[in-house]
C-alpha cells in the first residue's frame, strides 16, 4: 500500500512541476508580447534578430535545462535503447568546393551526422541541391548538400545518427560560424 501512495505523490509532484513550467512559459510569452506592443521599435529589432540571425538553439536548451530541468523528464521511465545506425563519415576522396568540401562517396551513401545538434534549415541551396543545415552543439552550422532525407525541421539529431542518403556519389559539406565559413579540414 505504501508504494501505491508513494507513486501517487511522485506523479502529483511531477504534474505540478510540468504545469508550473507550462504556466511560466505562457507568462513569459505574454510579457514579451506586451513589451513588443508598447514599443514598435523593439518589434523591428526582434524581427531583424529572428529573421536575419541564427538563433542559438543549443545555448537556449542548455540554459533551460540548467534552470528548469529536462523538457520532458521521462528518462527514468524509458529504458535506454541502442541506435540502429551509428556511423562515422567515410569517403573516398575530398576536394575544396565553393565555401566547403566536395566528398566522393559510394553511390546513395547513407550520411551520418558529424555532431549532435538541431536541424535549422531544409531546402534548396544554390547549385548544391537539397540541403540540410544542422546547428551543432558547438555553435557551428553544418551544411549537408545533395542529400535526400525524411528528417524534419527543428528535429534534434545525435552524433553518428542517420541524416539521409546522397542522390549520387557526391556529398557537399560546409561549416559556418557567426556568418563566416570555416576550414572543412578541422571537421572531417
Amino acid at each position: 500500500m505504501n508504494k501505491r501512495i508513494e507513486k501517487r505523490l511522485v506523479l502529483k509532484k511531477h504534474i505540478k512541476r510540468q504545469c508550473s513550467k507550462f504556466l511560466l512559459t505562457i507568462i513569459l510569452m505574454l510579457i514579451g508580447m506586451i513589451f513588443l506592443k508598447q514599443n514598435p521599435n523593439k518589434e523591428k529589432i526582434m524581427k531583424e534578430t529572428l529573421y536575419e540571425k541564427s538563433i542559438p538553439f543549443q545555448k537556449i536548451k542548455l540554459k533551460y535545462e540548467k534552470y528548469f530541468g529536462k523538457i520532458l523528464s521521462t528518462e527514468k521511465s524509458i529504458k535506454k535503447t541502442e541506435p540502429v545506425f551509428k556511423e562515422k563519415l567515410t569517403f573516398e576522396k575530398v576536394e575544396s568546393y565553393k565555401d566547403g568540401a566536395k566528398l566522393y562517396v559510394t553511390n546513395h551513401y547513407m550520411v551520418p551526422t558529424l555532431e549532435s545538434g538541431v536541424i535549422i534549415y531544409i531546402g534548396e541551396k544554390d547549385s548544391l541541391g537539397h540541403t540540410i543545415v544542422i546547428e551543432q552543439i558547438d555553435g557551428v552550422d553544418t551544411y549537408y548538400s545533395n542529400i535526400n532525407s525524411n528528417i524534419k525541421l527543428y528535429d534534434y539529431v545525435e552524433k553518428g545518427e542517420l541524416l539521409g542518403e546522397t542522390n549520387n556519389n557526391t556529398l557537399f559539406l560546409a561549416f559556418q560560424k557567426n556568418g563566416e565559413y570555416l576550414d572543412y579540414k578541422k571537421y572531417i
